[in-house]
């Protein structure tokens, strides 16, 4: 499995400028979401699963890793039936076994790990602790540790709903009604849907908070759990009732991560010229695939081209295209907000992109983030109560800091193909889920060819009049 530490760079990464219209080409590896709800579907599971093409990343190895510890047997494999081994890591195979405590849990800075396991470790037997990188005590728990204890189970924690926290497995969760307000993450209710089907009496949950963020990736927990004979139903919006029983084993296979080709579709925008992403899957659950009616908003022209979705820029920023503001809701697609906040303080027109005040609990502080970036680059973007407004400003070069977010990362990117001199401080962050992400940007932008000016593609001072 992949290094469960980012890969460090020595200083900072110059984001390159792009020289010319893309042509680009790009195969992403396997989504994480999908990833990290199977690896614990197949723990779960009533035999032993294969999971092909997963991701190897630094979230999807913390997983792994903690899974380990619980003694849940997971093995790299070579892909069955002769196929051709991926270029982003082996097959994994993963043998249930009776779980055990004695363990410290570490998420590193994966909402997943910190959301999906601590009711998985809640079955096993023994103490458990769940901690994580010094931010990640920042992010909110508290809706899990609440759960965990009105579910039985005996938590010791400081009272603040954040890490570190444990408590002592014995084997079995009683289940039945409970009620979360999962407003700062649907993480939340993934987390206890897909252990639910081994509580003693199922679950059913429902949600009591004002909102509930990134919607499709509860639908996409939802789907996993049936296609391994769960039996769920959803009575109403914000409620689930999961049945007790089997998990079944299953061999699966990871679809490309298309929240991680957001940057990548989003180049064609700015560069110029066309973006392959390869084997787009044709139905999914994944938020990602909302690019496809996302980035038309921008100009953008999406066309699937056998597996593949083709995004076509035209011109771009970099050729002199003006690129519209907009007004947009993303509350189901929180994640893609970096990429489309970049694109927006490259257009011509004031933006406003609400629906995501939830990405205060990310990684980092996502919208204080967003705003300080684009602002220390020239731009005006404003903090909202539950979004950010972006007033196009000239961009100019400068530190771009990755605040150890994998997306801050790549919207620094985004905006230095046509703003000379970004320089993100640690790009190496984004090992967290895409650790090849330098290598093919590189790539991308290398697709571009000259068109013969002398100012690569920007003014010649550097900045970019938006």
């Amino acid at each position: 499995m992949a290094e469960s530490t980012h890969s460090q760079q020595p200083g900072p990464w110059i984001a390159p400028l792009a020289r010319g219209p893309l042509r680009g080409d790009v195969a992403l590896p396997g989504s994480k979401s999908l990833t990290n709800r199977e690896l614990v579907l197949a723990a779960l599971a009533d035999g032993p699963s294969t999971i092909r093409l997963p991701l190897h990343s630094r979230d999807s190895a913390l997983m792994v890793a903690a899974l380990r510890q619980l003694g849940v047997g997971i093995d790299e494999v070579d892909p069955a039936d002769g196929a051709a081994p991926s270029p982003y890591g082996p097959d994994l195979r993963i043998t249930p076994a009776p779980m055990h405590g004695d363990v410290a849990v570490d998420c590193g800075l994966a909402g997943t790990v910190m959301r999906f396991l601590p009711p998985l470790a809640a079955l096993a037997t023994g103490p458990v602790t769940v901690d994580g990188d010094p931010y990640a005590r920042k992010r909110p728990m508290g809706a899990i540790i609440r759960a965990l204890v009105d579910l039985g189970v005996d938590v010791t924690d400081d009272g603040d709903g954040a890490m570190p926290f444990s408590f002592t497995g014995t084997g079995a969760v009683r289940g039945g009604r409970l009620e979360i307000d999962a407003s700062a993450s649907s993480q939340f209710v993934s987390g206890l849907l897909l252990s639910a089907p081994r509580f003693d009496e199922g679950l059913h949950l429902t949600h009591v908070g004002d909102r509930l963020p990134s919607l499709p990736h509860i639908d996409m927990t939802v789907a996993a759990l049936r296609a391994r004979g769960v039996r769920v139903d959803q009575p109403s919006v914000g409620e689930w009732v999961v049945q007790p029983g089997l998990i079944a084993a299953r061999d699966v296979v990871i679809e490309p991560d298309l929240s991680n080709a957001a940057p990548f579709a989003a180049a064609a925008l700015v560069a110029g010229g066309t973006v392959r992403i390869r084997t787009w899957p044709t139905d999914t659950t994944q938020v990602g695939a909302d690019l496809e009616t996302l980035l038309p908003l921008w100009g953008a022209t999406v066309t699937r081209d056998g597996d593949d979705l083709v995004f076509d820029g035209g011109v771009g920023v970099a050729g002199g295209a003006s690129l519209p503001g907009v007004t947009l809701d993303l509350t189901r697609g929180g994640e893609l907000a970096p990429a489309l906040v970049a694109l927006s303080a490259l257009a011509d027109g004031p933006s406003e992109i609400t629906g995501i005040g939830h990405l205060r609990g990310h990684e980092t502080d996502r919208l204080a983030a967003l705003a300080a970036d684009v602002n220390r680059s020239g731009g005006s973007v404003q903090e909202l109560d539950d979004g950010l407004r972006i007033t196009p400003a000239p961009l100019h070069g400068g530190g771009w800091a990755a605040y150890d977010d994998h997306r801050m990362a790549t919207a620094g990117a985004l905006v230095g193909l046509v703003v000379d001199g970004v320089a993100v401080d640690d790009v190496g962050c984004t090992a967290k889920t895409l650790p090849q992400f330098p290598e093919l940007w590189a790539d991308l932008v290398a697709t571009g060819s000259d068109p013969g000016a002398d100012t690569d593609g920007a003014p010649s001072d550097g900045s970019v009049t938006s």
